[in-house]
């Protein structure tokens, strides 16, 4: 089963940035998208934030 969320992890493996960039950003999503802090980022809404396609990041994570 594949997963829909993404991890600050994830975002360090996607970008090379850090583990800190990668918690940084998903604060930045979510306040974006209106969530509240126990929701999960999506990948797809991860993509539609940061521009990126959602093929490559799927590919990037293995998936």
């Amino acid at each position: 089963m594949d997963r829909m969320t993404i991890y600050p992890k994830d975002i360090q493996r996607i970008t090379g940035r850090s583990d800190r960039y990668g918690r940084t950003l998903i604060r930045k999503i979510k306040t974006h998208f209106n969530k509240q802090d126990h929701q999960f980022v999506t990948i797809e809404e991860f993509c539609s934030y940061t521009g990126l396609k959602e093929d490559i990041v799927n590919q990037r994570l293995g998936r």
